[in-house]
């Protein structure tokens, strides 16, 4: 008769479950655990009594953040800036991978990677103070060479729609994070068998019909999944970014809010911890739907590309 059930396997591989029990108990202390004070956005929250002792008001915490309008604004910030990052990085990421792949020299090669590379590691304070020096109305790089010229300085940071445009065009998210995704492409392409190409070079095919034919049928599989990966956090907007650029301008918050700036200053101004927790539960529980969906759409498609 064959052995089976937990307890089986529990003896049969203890060493490996003790191996795993640590970052196992670091996850539920961490990350499960502390799912119970969900509850918070469905309570009027009091400090004297605390999260589970607090009298429950149902929806009204999600009702005033969307009869406000703030919700909707805020939804709509993040997924559409979310939707260029993700299009403008993904897109950088595999055409970097693939123009590094076809370098010749090892050491250029290495270099150019590494330069890439770097912006990853620059923090968003840095950035801040880069795009401030760049656009400051008084000391701003733009505004020194529009006065040089005889022209009449613009004040970006009372412009609430431009920027929409400056974010857009500057792509802040995508220069710090392609070299970061460029990494996985570049794994991708190395597993790729240098037969094909050699097989490609005999016919005759130039360097754009090998990169077409060959290298992004193979890596179709991993661009698939690092956009399902990337679709679940349509509604997770980079925070750092949009604070340390944007601040604590009131006057751009209708063009630049999103989601995740809200709710920190929310923390910072509002007493109601409810309505806090509930604009985090929102955006948690879209997240969840939107990767299910996206990932229920591709497994109609193509089923071995799906995440789960």
């Amino acid at each position: 008769m064959k052995k089976h059930g937990f307890i089986y396997e529990l003896k049969k591989n203890k060493a490996l479950f003790l191996m795993a029990a640590p970052s196992v108990l670091l996850t539920f202390f961490l990350a499960y655990l502390p799912m119970s004070g969900l509850v918070l956005a469905f309570k009027n929250y009091r400090y004297d009594r605390g999260i589970f002792g607090s009298d429950w008001n149902g929806f009204s915490n999600f009702a005033y953040l969307f009869q406000s309008g703030t919700g909707w604004l805020i939804t709509k910030n993040t997924i559409l800036y979310n939707l260029l990052n993700l299009v403008t990085s993904q897109l950088l990421a595999v055409i970097v991978a693939i123009v590094i792949s076809e370098m010749m020299g090892k050491l250029y090669k290495r270099i150019v990677q590494s330069v890439i590379f770097l912006p990853y590691f620059i923090s968003w304070v840095i950035v801040g103070i880069f795009v401030l020096n760049l656009f400051s109305y008084e000391t701003g790089l733009m505004n020194n060479i529009i006065r040089s010229m005889g022209g009449e300085p613009i004040n970006l940071y009372t412009a609430e729609k431009s920027w929409v445009w400056v974010i857009i065009i500057c792509c802040f998210n995508s220069w710090k994070w392609v070299g970061y995704n460029s990494i996985i492409y570049i794994a991708a392409i190395t597993s790729i068998d240098a037969e094909c190409y050699e097989a490609a070079d005999i016919d005759g095919a130039n360097i754009f019909q090998k990169i077409w034919y060959i290298t992004f049928p193979a890596i179709k599989p991993t661009i698939i999944t690092m956009l399902l990966l990337q679709v679940g956090r349509i509604l997770r907007g980079d925070f750092e970014m949009f604070y340390q650029i944007i601040g604590a301008n009131g006057q751009l918050f209708n063009a630049t809010d999103v989601i995740d700036t809200y709710v920190f200053r929310a923390l910072l101004t509002n007493p109601n911890m409810g309505m806090t927790a509930a604009a985090s539960f929102y955006q948690s529980a879209l997240c969840f739907i939107i990767i299910m969906v996206v990932n229920h759409i591709v497994k109609k498609i193509e089923a071995d590309y799906a995440l789960f």
